[in-house]
C-alpha cells in the first residue's frame, strides 16, 4: 500500500521536519497551480517523472517557471535519451497518480529504482513547495527539511543546474 498524506505527514514529525500544508482546488498543471497557490510563500515547483533509453527512472524537480531542455538533460545527468514515464509506472513506483507527482513519492520508492535531479537555484532557495502525495493540497518545506527527508529514503539526489542556459 503506498503512504497516505497523513503517512507522509507523520514521517516528516517523527524526522522532526517542519512543514506546513494547505488545501486548494486540485491542480494537475503547473498552470492550474498558478490559479490556486495564492499567497503560498516559497518557490512552487514542477515534477516531471522520466525514464531513459536504458530503463532507468528519474524525478527531475524544477522551479515552476523553469523550462527543462529534455534533450540536452540526458548528458548533464549521465541519462541516455529521456521519455515521460507512464501513469501505471508512476503509480507502481511512487504510487502517486499523474498530476500528484512529487519528491514527497519517494516515501513509496522502497527499491530506489528513482533517481532524484533537483534543480540548483530551486535547493538555495528557503521555502520550496510541493503536493503531499495528492494535488489537492500544498505543503511548504525547507531546502533543508527535503535534503533530510530524501536522505531518510534513501534517495541519493542529483543536483544540478537546469535552467535552460546551463
Amino acid at each position: 500500500m503506498p503512504a497516505s498524506p497523513d503517512d507522509l505527514f507523520a514521517c516528516f514529525d517523527r524526522l522532526e521536519i517542519a512543514v506546513t500544508t494547505h488545501h486548494h482546488a486540485p491542480a494537475f498543471t503547473v498552470e492550474q497551480g498558478n490559479e490556486v497557490w495564492g499567497d503560498i510563500p516559497g518557490i512552487h515547483c514542477k515534477n516531471l517523472f522520466l525514464k531513459d533509453g536504458k530503463g532507468r527512472l528519474w524525478l527531475v524537480v524544477a522551479p515552476a517557471h523553469v523550462r527543462v531542455d529534455l534533450k540536452s538533460l540526458p548528458k548533464r545527468i549521465g541519462a541516455a535519451r529521456l521519455s515521460f514515464g507512464s501513469g501505471e509506472l508512476l503509480e507502481q513506483v511512487l504510487g502517486v497518480e499523474p498530476g500528484s507527482v512529487t519528491p514527497f513519492a519517494l516515501i513509496n520508492d522502497c527499491e530506489r529504482r528513482v533517481t532524484p535531479v533537483l534543480d540548483a537555484w530551486m535547493m538555495a532557495q528557503p521555502l520550496l513547495n510541493y503536493h503531499p502525495l495528492r494535488n489537492h493540497m500544498t505543503t511548504t518545506i525547507t531546502s533543508d527539511g527535503l535534503r533530510r527527508f530524501l536522505t531518510h529514503t534513501g534517495h541519493a539526489a542529483e543536483v544540478v543546474n537546469l535552467q535552460e542556459n546551463a
